[in-house]
């Protein structure tokens, strides 16, 4: 829930210019998921409530970067559009399922990637090494894209071809 809560503080930072409180809030949320997936792991498994809410919340906290960067034109809308349409897709079906559809190991990859990229995409413009990373940022966003859509082919696979049956 905190890191749900993380994406206006974010939004709000990006939207005055305080992008060094940005990253931070970005990298917090980046770290507080891995950390939650660690210890769920760690107690035997998460509850089929956390394999709904986890998915959840990184969404709410991609998305809101994400606009703001389309909103400056730093990633074309279309692309942004794409990727946040996949997520609400993937999140119907989720809700669907009975067990929260468990993020898929390409569904993590995406997630890892899409933060590395968002971080760099974000980095502040006063930080060390500011365009260059930035323009990394840029070009892993893409692979990440690709990979968010070859994902949910993997997740809705299997789905339609119990729905043929």
């Amino acid at each position: 829930m905190g890191r749900a809560v993380v994406g206006l503080p974010l939004i709000l930072a990006l939207q005055f210019s305080w992008f060094a409180a940005a990253w931070w809030f970005l990298l917090l949320a980046g770290l507080s998921d891995a950390a939650d997936g660690w210890l769920a792991r760690l107690a035997g498994g998460g509850s089929s409530w956390g394999a709904r809410l986890d998915p959840l919340t990184d969404k709410v906290l991609i998305a809101a970067p994400l606009l703001w960067l389309a909103s400056t034109d730093a990633l074309p809308v279309w692309a942004v559009w794409l990727l946040l349409a996949r997520e609400l897709l993937i999140s119907g079906w989720r809700a669907e399922a009975s067990d929260g559809a468990p993020a898929s190991g390409a569904g993590k990859a995406k997630t890892i990637l899409q933060f590395i990229s968002l971080l760099l995409l974000l980095w502040p413009p006063t930080w060390f090494g500011y365009r260059q990373l930035v323009l990394i940022g840029w070009w892993m966003f893409w692979p990440s894209l690709l990979l968010a859509l070859t994902s949910a082919v993997g997740y809705l696979k299997p789905q339609s071809a119990l729905h043929r049956n």
